[in-house]
């Protein structure tokens, strides 16, 4: 038997590259508030996060990213390095079930974390980031406990940009950190400085505390 046929189905992006893996989470509202200006400067923030991420060796090799919207929820990118992660073009439409886009965000990284202890590839706490112009228009609640356990059990870690527009009183239920308030649109700001925060944590060691610089993007 051939060492191509030892690998398991599905394993072969691990043989190819057994670094230890980075996930990152994008839960993005593209509900139809965010429709004009603010969806055209997401987008450009989506293609900065690449070219960043790109310029960093390391962080190509070990940070995943994965895309879900709502506004229908959509996964619009499963987990995959920065090489292979093309930045959609998003296009705003329909309401924002954020309690939905949620939930099926945190049973990717569930999946994924499941996937990476199979083939024997050790991991970094998963970030998830939400970001969003609005409200919940469906049940948060449940999304809400899940996010709080998950915090608790050391599972990732939750942080949620308010646009302006954004129900910050219900992001604050949603989420264990504070949530940060997006100054105007400077999203491309957002996607540069956590590209250089996912640069650094797949630089540290797995477990170890980072000290990362303040989001100069956010408002105080």
């Amino acid at each position: 038997m051939s060492d191509l046929e030892q690998i398991p189905f599905g394993a072969s992006e691990f043989a190819e590259n057994p670094e230890p893996r980075c996930p990152c989470l994008l839960l993005l509202d593209t509900s139809q508030s965010m429709a004009g200006v603010p969806i055209e400067e997401l987008n450009q923030g989506l293609a900065t996060f690449k070219q960043e991420l790109a310029a960093d060796t390391l962080a190509m090799k070990r940070v995943e990213l994965a895309i879900v919207t709502f506004g229908p929820v959509q996964m619009l990118s499963d987990f995959q390095t920065p090489d292979r992660f093309m930045p959609p073009n998003l296009t705003s439409s329909g309401d924002t079930p954020m309690g939905a886009a949620i939930s099926g965000g945190l049973e990717m990284i569930r999946q994924r974390k499941a996937t990476y202890k199979a083939n024997g590839v050790p991991y970094y706490r998963p970030w998830v980031f939400l970001i969003t112009d609005g409200a919940p228009t469906d049940s948060w609640e449940a999304a809400a406990a899940e996010v709080r356990a998950g915090e608790e059990q050391r599972g990732f870690s939750f942080l949620a940009v308010a646009v302006e527009g954004a129900n910050v009183d219900i992001l604050s239920r949603i989420s264990v950190r504070p949530p940060l308030k997006l100054s105007g649109l400077r999203f491309r700001d957002l996607f540069a400085w956590l590209s250089s925060s996912l640069s650094h944590v797949s630089r540290s060691q797995i477990g170890q505390g980072v000290r990362l610089a303040p989001p100069g993007w956010a408002e105080v």
